[in-house]
């Protein structure tokens, strides 16, 4: 070997200066990447999807379009026609049925429904529905008026008598001697009347004043002190006198 020659480069050394190339052309990418504007970045792969997806559009063949159905008339139009009646299921048939049933009932019965039930409804001759109950005003085919009390008619013997006890014309009820027989008879219902500064006390019955003897009397009639009501003399004398009680006391006391 001559001194003019170089020595061949070894295997190790062909690598290392291969990759000083590679570092100092990686630092100069770097370098001009860092110098380079933010919208100058490289495209990616994908840049080009979008537009190869267009032309592909543009060359694949499409399927083809089935055929409009044709639109359908309206009403009004040329060969339209009204649809088919939706059948009948009978509701207005029943409907009837059940009203005439309801009224059939009503015209053969005629009985109202209490709180208390059916039992206590009954029918006046009339065909007039009335609920039997206590305080009811009824009257036969004569003048008396009875109230009920209790299941027991209590005839109420003066019209004084009718009107003091808040009683009105409005609330008899008009009835035949074969409805009035179905219950027992009470005790009258009276009105006692006494003149304020006078001791005698009356009873009016069929408009008339009768005096009651005495103390014992007035109780055994079964009245009790709560029934007396005080009127004026005047008005007192001017109502007829019936017989006393008992029809043997003889006259009142002046």
């Amino acid at each position: 070997m001559t001194s003019n020659q170089r020595p061949s480069p070894s295997a190790s050394d062909e690598a290392l200066d291969r990759l000083l190339d590679a570092l100092i052309e990686r630092q100069e990418l770097r370098r001009r990447a860092a110098g380079a504007p933010a919208h100058a970045e490289a495209p990616s792969p994908l840049s080009g999807a979008p537009a190869a997806a267009a032309a592909n559009r543009g060359t694949t063949p499409r399927p083809a379009t089935a055929a409009k159905k044709p639109a359908e008339p309206q009403p009004g139009e040329p060969g339209w026609q009204p649809p088919e009646p939706v059948p009948s299921i009978g509701l207005g048939r029943t409907a009837w049925r059940m009203l005439l049933l309801a009224l059939l009932l009503v015209a053969l019965f005629n009985i109202p429904v209490t709180g208390h039930g059916v039992s206590l409804a009954r029918i006046l001759p009339d065909a007039e529905a009335l609920v039997i109950r206590d305080g009811l005003l009824l009257k036969g085919p004569g003048p008396e008026v009875y109230v009920l009390e209790n299941e027991q008619l209590r005839w109420i013997s003066s019209l004084e008598a009718f009107e003091r006890l808040g009683y009105t014309w409005d609330h008899v009820h008009v009835v035949d001697e074969a409805f009035l027989a179905q219950f027992e008879r009470g005790a009258p219902v009276h009105v006692l009347l006494k003149c304020r500064g006078k001791d005698p006390i009356y009873r009016i019955e069929n408009e008339q004043k009768r005096w009651i003897r005495d103390i014992a009397t007035f109780e055994a009639e079964g009245h009790v002190w709560e029934d007396v009501r005080f009127v004026d003399c005047d008005y007192l004398e001017d109502i007829p006198s019936g017989p006393p009680i008992p029809e043997d006391a003889g006259a009142p006391p002046e």
